[in-house]
């Protein structure tokens, strides 16, 4: 059996772009012969999916699974490079498969989430095989599991572009969906004031402020016009003041009748990642000279 140095596992990674630890599988199964070793990663569809690592996925879709008992809930964003690809059957079902996964064994993060199996896989290898076979860039790139004593609900918009989990303490299936939804279309930062983090609200205040200002408002007045904005402020951004969407009669607080909304997560599809802008006409321009 060949020694595998660090040296030959480099040269591989060099000439393939696959991981470290999969250039050592690949060299050790192969009794370190470079060529033989680039046909094992190609095979497992490991080199071609390193070849697309560098590519911008933020495409994708959103997922949520809620366990049948009713007592854990996932919500999880895996992404690829096109809408096309979204569309894709295979990464349909392995968006509901890993969601289902994480209500099953609950990962702690993300790198446990990766090491944890499927029918014999990695999961972490599922998405490298997802990346050579659909022919796209797949990343699992975030997801939130709740466990509740009281009521979950999900609600994903427009096919995955938006997906909510939220838990409450009781309540029925709908009310849960109803606040779900509010989520998705109102977009609050915080359950309540408490809940909103003290540099925005300090943000909010010296904006106000300064708008004030701007306006000419004389200075004696300033301060309660400050107060008058956060407070409209919370009511656009805080859960529980919002206006409800399906009535505008009622806020989330009436509609929860008493119950309260413990947790909630968002996702927006590819909220955050940058996005390559391609110039066609740079590019032709570059290629004539």
């Amino acid at each position: 059996m060949a020694k595998i140095t660090a040296a030959m596992v480099k040269e591989l990674r060099e000439s393939t772009g696959a991981g470290m630890m999969d250039c050592k599988k690949a060299l050790t199964a192969t009794d370190g012969d470079k060529a033989k070793a680039i046909d094992w990663l190609r095979e497992k569809g490991i080199a071609k999916a390193a070849k697309k690592a560098g590519r911008t996925a933020a495409e994708g879709a959103v997922a949520a699974c809620i366990s049948d008992d009713g007592k854990t809930g996932a919500l999880v964003e895996i992404n690829c490079e096109t809408d096309f690809a979204a569309g894709n059957e295979q990464f349909k079902s392995l968006t509901a498969k890993i969601a289902k996964h994480i209500v099953d064994t609950k990962p702690a993060d993300l790198d446990a989430l990766n090491d944890s199996v499927i029918d014999g896989k990695k999961v972490s290898e599922i998405i490298t095989e997802a990346t050579a076979t659909i022919g796209e860039k797949i990343s699992l790139r975030r997801f939130v599991c709740y466990a509740s004593d009281g009521r979950l609900g999900s609600y994903i918009h427009m096919g995955g572009k938006i997906g909510v989990l939220v838990n409450l303490t009781g309540g029925d299936d709908a009310l849960a969906k109803d606040v779900a939804m509010q989520i998705a279309a109102a977009n609050p930062i915080a359950i309540d004031e408490t809940a909103v983090p003290a540099d925005v609200v300090e943000h909010e205040k010296e904006v106000a402020k300064k708008q004030a200002e701007e306006e000419g408002k004389p200075a004696k007045i300033i301060d309660r016009i400050v107060e008058g904005r956060i407070k409209k402020f919370y009511k656009e951004v805080c859960l529980d003041q919002q206006i409800f969407v399906k009535d505008s009669d009622k806020t989330i607080t009436d509609i929860l009748g008493g119950n309260k909304v413990t947790a909630f997560t968002r996702f927006q599809l590819g909220e955050g990642i940058e996005k390559k802008q391609e110039d066609f006409a740079a590019e032709v321009k570059a290629q004539m000279q």
